[in-house]
């Protein structure tokens, strides 16, 4: 199926849509010229790797834990290298940790993670498990040309390795796997040198982390012929671990590792990291719009890094886009390309439309784009937004409004900021406090009124 495709570059869009859906190479070491990989491990393995690639089908996993119930963008670029896996023709394997998620991985982290229960870690997983074959189906619909490519995508694969722990006896596993593992390579992780140097130090629980997930990687081999693992640098260690678990264990087999760069702002902080500001993937913590904006404001020195990163666009067609960006910035269109894609591949085409109708509406003076959403859908939009159910009044004016609404803490401010130009309804500037308050003017055709004061602060009214 090839959608329809809306947004401010369809000219462009038109031109190379159909090559970013072509068949990716299958040798998954050609996407280092995109910056994808950060590292392979073994570090002298491209050879063989190469060769293993374009000579057969390979799975690779990448692991997620459900330390909450969305993943974040931090995790997408994750998910991005699962699906070219899928469209060079290889195996994807997604783990989902219902058992390392009760563990806690201390990689990236000052301190211990809080300790989730057993029914909070199961709706996590459910959540994560949806978003999951959500992405894979909105990238093979929209961004998949079957008609091109008629032999179908190699499914995804979704693993929980609580179903082999659960079988598992502790002095067996211990017994048998345990003798495997040497405490100085163990010791001398940058995840553990790092907590153990750190005040609050490492819990044992955190230090068997990387044991746990060395072997979840030598279950996928046994039960999924998997010689590839994918993860962020920061899963260096684990996924060395997981290497010399196997090299001791099942001496004939070759596995390698494949890391990923952290992706980063201008200050350096991680996308999605866990301090109050992660970007999710699921639309009820942060909304398409929200998404949408994320990925439209970012600055012009990062956006050719992401978008070589976060879409399929080939890299001819990115160096010719920065080309005409550079040209004209101030039109943003490597920025709305690489928001819609993102968008497009997170909340399907639908997420996409009511992302940029919110924008027309806000940024565009466009307020047909608000009548179009309903109040969930406007009430997910402006997260934050105090939201107030007022009966319609006949004669009500733009002043009473105001004040009906607790917009403004007395009457003497809100004529004060009105009569200054800092009131706005649906997105329009209103001065006049006496204007009396009309159906399709100040209330939209779906019953909501959206006010504001200033820049920031939003006010949703949802009329009786």
């Amino acid at each position: 199926m090839i959608p329809v495709r809306i947004g401010l570059l369809k000219a462009f869009q038109l031109g190379c849509l159909s090559s970013r859906r072509h068949l990716g190479q299958r040798n998954l070491l050609e996407l280092t010229d995109r910056g994808f990989f950060q590292g392979i491990f073994p570090d002298t393995a491209a050879p063989r790797m190469k060769q293993l690639f374009t000579s057969g089908v390979q799975s690779i996993y990448a692991g997620f834990d459900p330390t909450a119930d969305s993943l974040h963008v931090g995790n997408l670029l994750v998910i991005m290298g699962l699906i070219h896996c899928q469209r060079a023709g290889h195996r994807p394997i997604a783990l989902v940790g219902g058992a390392t998620g009760l563990i806690g991985d201390p990689s990236g982290r000052k301190t211990e993670r809080n300790q989730l229960g057993e029914s909070v870690i199961e709706t996590n997983l459910k959540a994560i498990e949806q978003q999951l074959r959500r992405v894979f189906e909105n990238h093979e619909k929209f961004l998949w040309d079957t008609r091109k490519n008629p032999s179908p995508l190699p499914p995804l694969t979704i693993v929980n390795n609580a179903d082999w722990y659960k079988n598992l006896q502790l002095i067996d596993f211990v017994a048998n796997m345990g003798r495997h593992f040497r405490m100085g390579s163990m010791l001398s992780r940058s995840s553990v040198q790092s907590r153990l140097e750190s005040e609050d130090g490492m819990s044992f629980t955190e230090f068997t982390y990387q044991i746990f997930q060395a072997y979840d990687w030598l279950h996928l081999l046994r039960r999924h012929n998997c010689c590839f693992q994918m993860g962020g640098s920061d899963q260096t260690g684990n996924l060395m671990t997981g290497h010399e678990l196997i090299s001791r264990v099942e001496r004939k087999r070759e596995v390698f590792g494949l890391t990923l760069p952290l992706v980063t702002n201008e200050e350096g902080d991680k996308f999605g990291k866990s301090a109050g500001n992660a970007v999710w993937l699921e639309g009820n913590k942060t909304s398409p719009f929200a998404l949408y904006q994320f990925f439209l404001r970012m600055a012009d020195s990062e956006v050719e890094k992401l978008l070589r990163l976060f879409t399929f666009i080939p890299l001819p067609e990115i160096e010719q886009l920065m080309r005409e960006h550079t040209k004209e910035p101030e039109k943003r269109k490597a920025q709305t390309l690489l928001a819609e894609d993102v968008t497009l591949l997170v909340h399907g085409e639908n997420g996409l439309k009511q992302a940029e109708r919110v924008t027309n509406a806000l940024y565009k003076g466009n307020v047909e784009g608000l009548a179009e959403l309903n109040y969930d859908e406007i009430k997910q939009t402006f997260q934050g937004a105090t939201v107030v159910d007022l009966l319609t009044e006949p004669g009500m004016s733009i002043l009473q409004l105001a004040m009906n609404a607790k917009c403004f803490p007395t009457e003497t401010d809100a004529v004060r900021i009105i009569n200054a130009g800092g009131f706005y309804v649906n997105q329009k500037r209103v001065q006049n406090i006496a204007e009396v308050i009309t159906a399709g003017i100040h209330i939209l055709r779906n019953g909501v009124s959206l006010l504001r004061v200033g820049k920031r602060n939003f006010y949703i009214v949802r009329w009786k």
